[in-house]
């Protein structure tokens, strides 16, 4: 690696160290005994996806409230481009992943492949095709996305490698 690269990869770490450090500070003061059950990286997720939802919307609002294209293809466009920044940015700066990103990228995709599915296609196309504004319909299909997106990224696609001790011996 030439002396720019490593300089550009330790200021791209230290963002996401500044940026781990900014959400637990705020973690710690949330009113009502939140600071003892919400963890930073939910706070680093909340604030990461809620800038990628605003694109999401905006996009979806541009393509289909101004441009007329079919609902199914702008809430798939908005997506993808969504989905895409959330996961560049809560590599580099919520979970601070390291690891290869190839079997990141696999699990993600198939992440949010079920998410689409079932809470953006499902929940959104289909409070839509029952009359609901199509803006509230994916605003609520979000709220169910969140939830499944956070467990999902945590759990599954950043997921840490376990450091207990197999070589362990009792004799």
């Amino acid at each position: 690696m030439s002396v720019r690269g490593a300089a550009r990869a330790r200021r791209r770490v230290d963002r996401g160290e500044r940026f781990a450090v900014a959400m637990a500070a705020v973690a710690r003061r949330l009113p009502f005994g939140l600071s003892r059950i919400v963890p930073a990286s939910l706070l680093g997720f909340a604030v990461i996806n809620g800038f990628t939802f605003a694109v999401d919307l905006a996009l979806l609002t541009l393509m289909h409230g101004g441009l007329g294209w079919p609902l199914p293809v702008s809430i798939t466009i908005g997506y993808v481009c969504a989905f895409g920044l959330s996961f560049v940015l809560n590599r580099a700066f919520n979970f601070r992943s390291h690891a290869d990103v190839g079997p990141q990228v696999g699990r993600y995709v198939v992440v949010v492949a079920v998410n689409y599915l079932a809470w953006i296609l499902g929940v959104g196309s289909g409070l839509a095709a029952l009359g609901v504004d199509y803006h509230l319909a994916r605003v609520l299909a979000g709220a169910c996305e969140g939830v499944y997106m956070y467990c999902a990224m945590r759990w599954i696609v950043f997921r840490e490698k376990s450091t207990v001790d197999t070589t362990r011996s009792d004799a």
